[in-house]
């Protein structure tokens, strides 16, 4: 869930120079490879930007691209709280001003990136407990002093750190993300990795601490997690209960591995959003590894997955809307304005803003601050808080894979970098699922957590597709000239076997570990 260091995150901007509100000229420069406006105004108007045939006019709030760190010279952006004091912006914000944020993303192939996320549980060793919110912030202090990060507060509580385009922040009951750089070759993102766990293994180790690669909490209840000090969460730990039976379970509970990818075009963009979806359900096979709860086995092998079916049905799912023939950034942005937010960010303060939509802040409207308007600041928060299986931001996020082991979080990118970045393998794709249905697809989505790769599909398995979507994966990491073919070996293993890794968890529970979850802190010990 964290707001930065995303692939795709850099201001797509066509001109050097441009005209301010004012009607100055506002020059742009690049800061540590991040486009940024050098200008004396709070905010000025783009509208020199093109993607497909999208209007892009916006706001780009300085306080959105970060401020010089006195201590050296590096871009520090708050990963939560998201932004400074929000803007007051002199022109009301238009649909199309939001559809221009998201056009923003476009660029050209040389310049598409590999952003990865991961979450990971933290535990102490000697009890399998659960890390208090004091050791957190004892090993994010830690951190920051051995390897140089910068850290992120909120009031007085350390809550993240940010090294350039990396942050790593606190998922709500302490899981412990690492945002990525967005990366040129999955060389540089598996490496980004290993660098990341040496770091944080120096220094948890010395505290007894360890970090388990799991898609689900195995061992404790929701009573059992420490609760993280970020006003965000809070907010959506009273709202959860209201709109779904699991929305606790997935804040508390659960770790995911995503991939962020950028695209050239809105036809490029729909086409991606498209392949991402239907095969979603295969990534949630492949990469299966939650079928424990509280110490039992829990019936699914993606336990992670199914709680997303029962969160909060306003603002997750397959979005059947993305294969209409009118999709594109518009319809995206008439979906995102409905969905209802969670809050507003003034003052250093999130304000609860639940139940209203962000449709109805756009006519000022919102009771929690009457008659205020937003900014880009409050989209870009806002559309950080809508969790389809793909999401779309100024770059698509692949959302449905577990948490697991140090090679998966290599292979996750792998995997779709080479069915989305390549065109042959893309355009495959597609051919192979023009025909699903939307009630094909939504099957897939809602019987994948049980059944993994034995779900049953027309006239056989999703074991048999993946074989194919696999070797479509390996054939355009091999048309990218980067010898990165060789990271999809952990999830092969799994298409030639039809095994999950959950399946194999429950091989070991059933077997030598003596019907105990215990031996998995160790066996997915990172």
């Amino acid at each position: 869930m964290a707001l930065v260091s995303k692939a795709g995150s850099s201001y797509c901007i066509r001109s050097d120079i441009t005209r301010g509100r004012t009607g100055q000229n506002v020059a742009f420069g690049v800061v540590n490879n991040v486009e940024a406006p050098i200008m004396k105004e709070k905010s000025i108007k783009i509208s020199s930007l093109s993607c497909k045939n999208a209007r892009v006019a916006q706001f780009f709030p300085l306080e959105t691209v970060g401020f010089r760190s006195k201590r050296r010279n590096s871009v520090i952006v708050a990963a939560s709280p998201p932004t400074e004091d929000a803007l007051i912006a002199t022109e009301p914000l238009t649909k199309q001003d939001l559809v221009g944020y998201l056009a923003s993303g476009c660029k050209s192939k040389e310049k598409w990136r590999i952003g990865t996320e991961h979450e990971k549980f933290g535990f102490e060793i000697k009890t399998l407990r659960p890390m208090k919110y004091e050791q957190i912030a004892e090993l994010l202090n830690g951190i920051s002093e051995r390897f140089d990060w910068e850290k992120v507060m909120e009031g007085d509580k350390i809550i993240g750190l940010k090294q350039g385009k990396q942050s790593i922040s606190l998922e709500p009951g302490g899981q412990f993300e690492l945002s990525g750089a967005p990366l040129e070759t999955l060389h540089q993102t598996c490496a980004e990795v290993n660098s990341h766990l040496y770091q944080v293994k120096a220094v948890a180790e010395e505290m007894g601490i360890g970090f388990l690669g799991i898609g689900f909490q195995p061992k404790l209840g929701l009573k059992d997690i420490p609760v993280m000090p970020k006003g965000r969460y809070e907010i959506m730990r009273n709202y959860m209960p209201k709109v779904g039976s699991l929305g606790l379970d997935m804040m508390f509970r659960t770790c995911t591995v995503q991939v962020n990818l950028d695209f050239s075009s809105e036809a490029d963009m729909i086409r991606k959003f498209r392949a991402g979806l239907a095969l979603q359900p295969i990534a949630t096979a492949l990469f299966a590894n939650s079928p424990f709860t509280e110490g039992k086995p829990n019936g699914y092998l993606s336990m992670r997955s199914q709680i997303w079916t029962d969160t909060d049905k306003d603002r997750t799912g397959m979005l059947p809307f993305v294969f209409d023939d009118s999709f594109g950034f518009e319809q995206y942005v008439d979906y995102a304005l409905d969905v209802p937010m969670y809050f507003v960010y003034r003052k250093k303060k999130y304000i609860d803003c639940t139940g209203m939509t962000f449709r109805d802040f756009m006519a000022g409207k919102l009771p929690c601050i009457p008659g205020e308007l937003p900014n880009l600041n409050d989209w870009e928060n806002h559309l950080t808080t809508i969790f389809p299986e793909v999401r779309l931001k100024r770059y698509l996020e692949m959302r449905g894979a577990d948490g697991g082991p140090w090679r998966r979080l290599c292979a996750l990118p792998a995997f779709w970098v080479g069915l989305l970045y390549d065109e042959v393998s893309l355009q495959s794709i597609l051919d192979m699922t023009v025909d699903w249905t939307s009630e094909e697809r939504e099957m897939l989505r809602n019987k994948v957590p049980k059944t993994g790769l034995k779900t049953p599909f027309r006239d056989g398995l999703l074991w048999h597709i993946a074989e194919d979507v696999l070797k479509l994966a390996k054939d355009g990491l091999e048309r990218r000239g980067f010898k990165e073919s060789g990271f999809l070996n952990e999830v092969a293993e799994v298409v030639r076997t039809g095994v999950t890794p959950a399946e194999k968890l429950l091989e070991l529970y059933n077997g030598k570990w003596g019907q105990s979850v215990d031996p998995v802190f160790e066996e997915l010990l990172y």
